[in-house]
């Protein structure tokens, strides 16, 4: 004969729990009562906390790899920034006016290879962005998990933002300084600014384009994790596990 093997869960466990109150309460003071209530009602309550805390860490953590996985990884592909028209890097303020002076006197196209070259820089920076924001996730405690679940609906962003901005830009520029000396950038750039200061009247131009070019390839990283952010929140198809399900059905309780 073939014995089934029976394994009793949490849930059995606390039934027999309630069970066996049931069968004793006829033989209990008041007093005895109300304390054995008590205290297995708080362990019955701190057990489910506890899992519900761990499947909210991991279930922000899990958005959160996907935003990387799924946005930031489009950004270092080749015309990544170039062709990608909310993240794209155009010129700084104060180049508009060289880049139209240039375009005025038939220079367009050394504008446009200007232009270009800062968005390749941009694409080669952000592949030193993945170990960072991975770091940042796995670090993510219970209470971070919980305020970016039921805070605003870029709060994952935010979190990111606080907590990588500052070593991102330390990785970036460097990358991006290279980068534009490797693609031949800066000898444009210095062609470009030499035109432009070399025609009559004109107020001259020296600007930093690797800390320019660094702040606008950040700005772009986090433009595309809140986009991926707010489908998760809003969307139940970017919803691809069960897991993400579970956690953001609380928030969406919360609306």
């Amino acid at each position: 004969m073939n014995f089934v093997s029976f394994v009793p869960n949490s849930n059995f466990i606390y039934m027999k729990k309630i069970i066996l109150l049931l069968v004793c309460l006829p033989f209990l003071g008041n007093a005895q009562l109300k304390d054995v209530i008590k205290k297995t009602a708080a362990k019955a309550t701190t057990k489910n906390i506890a899992v519900s805390n761990l499947e909210i860490a991991n279930g922000l953590k899990e958005a959160l790899d996907n935003g990387v996985k799924k946005q930031v990884t489009k950004l270092t592909a080749v015309d990544g920034f170039y062709k990608n028209e909310l993240v794209k890097i155009l010129l700084p303020e104060e180049l508009k006016k060289v880049d139209s002076k240039l375009r005025m006197i038939g220079l367009g196209s050394l504008a446009d290879e200007g232009i270009l070259m800062l968005n390749r820089a941009a694409e080669d920076a952000v592949k030193q962005s993945t170990p960072i924001f991975i770091d940042a996730i796995k670090n993510m405690n219970f209470t971070d998990a919980k305020n970016i679940l039921l805070g605003s609906e870029n709060a994952a962003t935010t979190y990111l933002q606080t907590t990588t901005n500052s070593a991102l830009y330390e990785k970036f520029s460097p990358v991006i300084k290279a980068s534009l000396a490797n693609v031949g950038a800066d000898a444009v750039w210095k062609k470009i600014i030499d035109k432009y200061n070399s025609i009559p009247l004109v107020t001259k131009v020296n600007p930093d384009l690797t800390d320019y070019t660094t702040n606008k390839a950040l700005e772009g990283v986090f433009k595309m994790i809140t986009i991926e952010e707010k489908n998760i929140r809003s969307g139940l198809d970017s919803r691809t596990s069960a897991l993400l399900k579970k956690v953001f059905a609380l928030q969406d309780k919360k609306k």
